[in-house]
């Protein structure tokens, strides 16, 4: 069965998109906990990270830490916080999210909401960063 994450890949589901390569993408959480909240995947849908094989694996994690560098940089913030918690879509995914304190890391926290123009604002700006690198 194909994930909503897999649906964004090919392109049935919009998305914010800020990173691109041949195996992964990395966009907008729509439900963020921050500014810049950005999901890195891996094109290949697999459920769980430790299933994936090696070579993705290390992939993903290098991909992350490039667009994570260019997340710093357009949304200022102390650091990058990085979770995967994997229970809520059944496709790898990376968290990506600046903060300031731990407890912005903290996931029972309500989401926020941003319009499409915030949301498309932010992606641009995380993109424009990531070009200068």
């Amino acid at each position: 069965m194909s994930t909503i994450f897999s649906k964004i890949v090919s392109g049935e589901i919009p998305s914010y998109k800020v990173a691109e390569s041949v195996e992964f993408l990395a966009f907008l959480d729509v439900s963020p906990l921050a500014e810049g909240h950005v999901l890195v995947i891996p094109k290949k849908e697999v459920d769980y990270i430790f299933d994936l094989d090696d070579e993705t694996y290390t992939g993903l994690q290098l991909f992350a830490k490039i667009v994570a560098e260019g997340l710093k940089e357009a949304i200022p913030c102390k650091r990058i916080g990085v979770a995967v918690i994997g229970l809520e879509v059944p496709h790898t995914h990376i968290h990506l999210i600046p903060m300031n304190r731990v407890d912005d890391l903290n996931f029972a926290r309500p989401k926020l909401s941003f319009s499409k123009d915030e949301m498309n604002i932010t992606a641009e700006k995380i993109r424009a960063a990531l070009r200068e690198k």
